[in-house]
C-alpha cells in the first residue's frame, strides 16, 4: 500500500521540449513549456512542470503561447500576452501544496471557462473531474461560495474552487472548513492567504486576469484532439450566442401546418436563471442537463449517451444532494453516515425516515426549477423529467423534428420555455 500511495506523490519528470512550433500554412505559432521553482518536501527550490498528467505515470507538460498571431478563415484567435492558466508563474502560485497536476489546471480552466460569462455579479464555481459540481452567484462572494457548495457538498470534497471576486477571510473561513485541491482569485484580502495556507497542501492561485474574463467570452482558441493513431482533428472554440435575454428565441414549431408556440413567457426571475444555467452549460461535458433555481445549480448531470438518462441522473443527484445537506445540517453528519448507522442498528430510523420524506415533499429543490439541455429534446420523454419535478422553466437549443410535441408537454405542465438556436455540445 505504501508505494501505491507514493505514485501519488511523486512528481515526474518530463521528456518534452522546452519550446514547440506549430506551423499553419506559413504562420507559426511558437510556445513555451511552463515550469515552476518551488519547494519540494526538504524546502529546497525544485524547477518541475506539471506533477503528472491525467494519472500518475503519464507525462505531461502545459505551453502558454509566447509568439505569432493565427488568423484562419478571418477569424483571429488568442494572442500571445493572453495567457491565463498557462502563464501562471511563481509569483501566482502563493502555495504550491502538492505540487499542480494537469487536472488541476484543467480544473481552473474549465472554472475560468464558465465565469467568463457570469462577470456581472459575484460567482463561485467548484470543479471536479473537468466538470462543475456547484455554481452560485449572488450579491457577495461568501454566499456564492456557500450555495456553491451546499449544492453539492460530497462532489465539492477534493475540488478545485475559482471565483471572480476577491476572496475576504468570510469566505477564506468557510473554504477552510472543506477539502480542496485548488482555490484561484483575482485577489486575496489581507490576512486571507495565511488563513487559507492552513491547508498545507491547498494550490492558492492569485489570478488577476480574472476581472478581464469577460472580453474572452468574445475570443476563439484552437482546441486539438489527439487521435490514437497520432492523428488530430482541429476545431475553432465555441461562442455562446446567449448573452442577454433577449438573445433567446420565442419556443415555436411549424407541424403538418400547424403552428405550436410556448403559451407563457418566462419570469423575470427565470430568465434569470435562464441566463445562468446556459452558461454554465457551457463547461459541462455533454451529453448534458442541468437544473437551476434562484442562481444556483441544484442536479448537474454530465457526460451521459441519451437525453432522458441524463435528466434522471440529474433528477436523483438533486435528490441525493438536498437530502445529504439536510443531514449534515441537523445531525453533522453526511447522510450515507446516518444510511450506514440506521443499517447497522446505531442510529435512528425516524431521523432517516423524516430527512427522506421531506426530500421527496420538496422534490429535492426542483420545484420552480430551470431545466438547461446542451441540445434538444428529440422526444417530450426528456422535458417531461424536469416537469414532473415542478420545473417552471425550460432553456434548450430547439430544432427537433418533434418541438411541437416538447412545446405541448411544457404547455400543459403550465411552465415556460425558450430556444437558444445553439447547440453548447462540450467533449
Amino acid at each position: 500500500m505504501g508505494d501505491i500511495k507514493q505514485m501519488y506523490r511523486t512528481v515526474m519528470d518530463d521528456n518534452f521540449p522546452e519550446e514547440m512550433t506549430i506551423t499553419f500554412g506559413d504562420q507559426k505559432l511558437v510556445y513555451r513549456k511552463r515550469s515552476w521553482k518551488l519547494p519540494d518536501g526538504s524546502g529546497e527550490l525544485v524547477e518541475k512542470g506539471l506533477r503528472y498528467g491525467e494519472n500518475p505515470g503519464q507525462e505531461a507538460a502545459i505551453y502558454e503561447l509566447v509568439n505569432g498571431n493565427l488568423t484562419l478563415g478571418g477569424c483571429t484567435f488568442i494572442k500571445p500576452g493572453s495567457g491565463l492558466v498557462s502563464a501562471i508563474d511563481e509569483e501566482q502560485m502563493l502555495q504550491a501544496g502538492k505540487h499542480p497536476g494537469k487536472t488541476n489546471m484543467t480544473d481552473v480552466d474549465n472554472g475560468l471557462n464558465i465565469l467568463k460569462y457570469l462577470m456581472g455579479k459575484p460567482t463561485a464555481v467548484i470543479l471536479k473531474h473537468n466538470n462543475p459540481c456547484g455554481v452560485a452567484q449572488d450579491d457577495d462572494l461568501t454566499t456564492a461560495y456557500h450555495r456553491a457548495n451546499r449544492s453539492d457538498r460530497i462532489a465539492a470534497f477534493g475540488g478545485a474552487l475559482v471565483v471572480n471576486r476577491a476572496m475576504d477571510k468570510a469566505c477564506a473561513e468557510l473554504v477552510n472548513e472543506n477539502y480542496l485541491e485548488v482555490v484561484a482569485a483575482p485577489a486575496f484580502e489581507e490576512g486571507v492567504v495565511e488563513l487559507l495556507k492552513q491547508r498545507q497542501n491547498l494550490r492558492i492561485v492569485v489570478m488577476p486576469k480574472i476581472d478581464e474574463l469577460a472580453k474572452y467570452a468574445t475570443n476563439r482558441f484552437v482546441e486539438f484532439k489527439s487521435l490514437i493513431d497520432g492523428g488530430l482533428i482541429l476545431q475553432q472554440s465555441p461562442l455562446n450566442a446567449i448573452t442577454t435575454a433577449a438573445d433567446f428565441q420565442t419556443a415555436t414549431a411549424e407541424f403538418k401546418g400547424e403552428t405550436f408556440t410556448c403559451e407563457r413567457d418566462p419570469s423575470p426571475g427565470e430568465l434569470e436563471d435562464m441566463l445562468f444555467g446556459w452558461s454554465v452549460e457551457q463547461g459541462v461535458t455533454s451529453n448534458s442537463v442541468i437544473y437551476v433555481k434562484d442562481g444556483c445549480t441544484a442536479g448537474i448531470g454530465t457526460g451521459e449517451q441519451d437525453r432522458v438518462g441524463v435528466a434522471e441522473i440529474a433528477v436523483f443527484k438533486a435528490y441525493t444532494k438536498y437530502a445529504d445537506i439536510l443531514c449534515h445540517d441537523r445531525y453533522s453528519i453526511p447522510l450515507k453516515e446516518l444510511e450506514l448507522q440506521v443499517e447497522n442498528g446505531d442510529g435512528d430510523p425516524a431521523q432517516l425516515g423524516e430527512i427522506r420524506e421531506e426530500t421527496k415533499t420538496m422534490r429535492g429543490g426542483l420545484q420552480g426549477a430551470t431545466m438547461i439541455s446542451d441540445a434538444f429534446f428529440p422526444f417530450r420523454d426528456g422535458v417531461e423529467v424536469g416537469l414532473s419535478q415542478g420545473v417552471t422553466a425550460v432553456c434548450q437549443p430547439g430544432g427537433s423534428n418533434r418541438d411541437h410535441e416538447v412545446i405541448e408537454a411544457v404547455n400543459e405542465a403550465g411552465a415556460s420555455m425558450v430556444f437558444t438556436g445553439q447547440r453548447c455540445f462540450k467533449h
